[in-house]
C-alpha cells in the first residue's frame, strides 16, 4: 500500500503575487538580483528541519551543469543580510557546488508574513506526506491566528479537505505513523477516523495493515463494524438487567477494556463477552491478575 502524496494547493506565486507588484498592506516585491550566498541566513522558523544528503549532491551536481534554474525567494533585513523564504535546498546546494551567488526574488514582509509564506511554501512541497501537510496546517492555524476558512483560502483548497487534513493529528500516535511512513494511504487514515473511539481504530489499523487491505475494503469494514456496534448497542438498551448486571459489568471493566457486553439466552442462562484488540490487551489482562494475586 505504498502511496505517493501529492502537493497541496496553488504554488505561492498565486497567493502572494506575481514579482514586480505591490500588494495593499502586505508587501512589496521586487526584481531579481544575484546575492552574495554568505550574505543569505535559513529562516530560524522553516518548517522543515531535514534535508536528504543524497538529494543535496544530486541537486548541487545539477547546479554545478545548469545553474540555478529557479530563483530562490529572500527578505531583506535592516542589518543587510536577507532571510530564507522559499529555497533553502536550493541555498545549501549551491553552497555545496561552489557558487558564490544565487539568484533571487527580494520581497519586503514583515516578520509574521515571513512566518506564513514560509509556513504554505512548505506544504507546496510535493514530497510532505499527509501528517507533515496537517502539521503545517495546524501551525498555520496556531502560529498565524489563521480560521480553517482563511486557511483554505491561503492553499487554494476547500475547507472539508483543510478539516480532513486536521483531522489526521487526532488519531492514534500509531495510525499518524502509518501514514508518515507510507504503510497507509490518506484514504485509508480518513475511514479510520470515522470511527469513534482510538480502541477502535487501533483495531481497524491493525486489520487493515495484517491483511493489506486496500481503502475501499476498509470502508467497507468500517460499515460493517459501525453497523455492528449499532446493532450491539439496540440489544442492550432493549433489554433491561438487574442491578446486580451492572455492577458486574462494571467490576470487569476495571479489569479488562470498556467493552465489555451480557446477553441472556433463552432458558434463563446467558453470555459475558470481554472485547480485546491485540494480543498485548491479554498480556495486560493476565498482569492485572497477577497483582489481585
Amino acid at each position: 500500500m505504498n502511496t505517493k502524496n501529492k502537493g497541496l494547493g496553488r504554488g505561492l506565486g498565486a497567493i502572494f503575487e506575481l514579482e514586480g507588484t505591490t500588494v495593499p498592506g502586505k508587501h512589496t516585491v521586487k526584481s531579481m538580483e544575484e546575492i552574495e550566498l554568505s550574505l543569505i541566513d535559513p529562516n530560524p522558523k522553516q518548517p522543515r528541519t531535514r534535508f536528504d544528503e543524497d538529494a543535496l549532491e544530486e541537486l548541487a551536481d545539477s547546479i554545478k551543469t545548469l545553474g540555478v534554474i529557479q530563483p530562490i525567494t529572500v527578505k531583506k533585513e535592516p542589518t543587510g543580510r536577507f532571510t530564507i523564504i522559499s529555497g533553502e535546498r536550493r541555498w545549501r546546494a549551491s553552497q555545496l557546488a561552489g557558487l558564490n551567488t544565487v539568484p533571487a526574488y527580494v520581497r519586503e514582509v514583515d516578520d509574521q508574513t515571513l512566518h506564513e509564506m514560509a509556513l504554505v511554501e512548505n506544504i507546496q512541497r510535493q514530497d510532505l506526506n499527509a501528517i507533515e501537510v496537517a502539521l503545517s496546517l495546524q501551525r498555520l492555524v496556531d502560529e498565524c491566528n489563521l480560521t480553517q476558512d482563511t486557511l483554505a483560502s491561503r492553499v487554494g483548497k476547500k475547507r472539508s479537505t483543510v478539516a480532513n487534513y486536521m483531522r489526521l493529528l487526532k488519531l492514534p500516535v500509531e495510525v499518524q505513523l502509518a501514514l508518515r511512513e507510507d504503510l497507509i494511504s490518506m484514504g485509508h487514515a480518513k475511514a479510520i477516523a470515522s470511527l469513534p473511539t482510538p480502541e477502535a481504530q487501533l483495531h481497524l489499523l491493525r486489520r487493515t495493515l495484517k491483511k493489506s487491505l486496500s481503502v475501499r475494503q476498509t470502508e467497507e469494514l468500517v460499515r460493517k463494524m459501525t453497523d455492528e456496534e449499532s446493532k450491539r448497542k439496540k440489544e442492550s438498551t432493549e433489554e433491561e438487567f438487574p442491578e446486580s448486571y451492572t455492577r458486574l459489568v462494571e467490576q470487569l471493566e476495571r479489569l479488562f477494556t470498556e467493552d465489555i457486553s451480557i446477553r441472556r439466552g433463552n432458558n434463563g442462562g446467558g453470555k459475558i463477552t470481554i472485547g480485546f484488540s491485540s494480543d498485548e490487551d491479554i498480556e495486560r489482562f493476565l498482569h492485572r491478575f497477577e497483582q489481585i494475586e
